[in-house]
């Protein structure tokens, strides 16, 4: 009875270890698909050039992914958890003017990645329209849900206007972001990019919810 137990125990622990680098493995393929994405546009990669990259053949490709098109589904909701932690980690500060200063430093941090975006953009709208609507529809949920309860924190705190409808609120940004996100080419036409759209778009909306208290706490964080 005992080796049959151990026996077991070792079975499962085998188990589990194959499944975490099976995992690795995914995360991997999503990670440089991703890179090449970003640096050469969705249409122009092809899963020869993926697995070219990684050093890994077809076949082993094909295990973890069965198209390009279940690939991109996979890395598009991998950008949405991303998302998902690095708004979930501002609301864990459970301090308004905390989520504040971090998202203006964070939002400076990261505007070469967002002009990166466009042409991922483009393919997505162009070739890959389904995936597109239902990564827009999850984002737009996203944001709007996390948007409402940072708001009722600041209500809390006193840094968000008392009186706000946080509701409506929160759909009017969530829906000005999807709306860059899918005009991005009306938008760059016009000789801006997407960080200066972004910017704009969050310096207009932060400006209409704040009390005075949390309006000093934004101009003097912005200078």
């Amino acid at each position: 009875m005992k080796k049959v137990s151990i026996f077991l125990h070792i079975s499962k622990k085998s188990s589990t270890f194959a499944a975490v680098l099976s995992q690795d493995q995914q995360k991997n393929i999503i990670k440089t698909a991703g890179e090449l994405f970003f640096r050469l546009g969705i249409r122009s990669v092809s899963i020869d050039d993926i697995c070219r990259e990684l050093g890994m053949s077809k076949k082993t490709f094909y295990v973890y992914f069965a198209s390009k098109d279940a690939l991109i589904e996979q890395m598009l909701q991998a950008n949405l958890a991303y998302i998902d932690g690095k708004m979930a980690e501002l609301l864990a500060f459970k301090d308004f003017r905390r989520i504040v200063k971090q998202f203006l430093k964070r939002q400076e941090q990261e505007k070469n990645d967002v002009r990166r975006v466009p042409q991922l953009v483009y393919d997505l709208k162009k070739y890959y329209p389904r995936q597109f609507a239902d990564f827009q529809k999850q984002c737009f949920e996203l944001h709007q849900r996390y948007i409402k309860e940072y708001l009722t924190l600041g209500v809390e705190q006193g840094l968000v206007r008392a009186n706000l409808n946080i509701d409506i609120a929160a759909v009017i940004f969530a829906g000005i972001h999807n709306e860059a996100m899918r005009r991005f080419e009306e938008i760059e036409t016009g000789g801006y990019n997407m960080h200066q759209m972004g910017h704009a778009t969050m310096d207009i909306f932060v400006r209409g919810v704040l009390s005075e208290e949390g309006l000093k706490l934004y101009t003097n964080n912005i200078q």
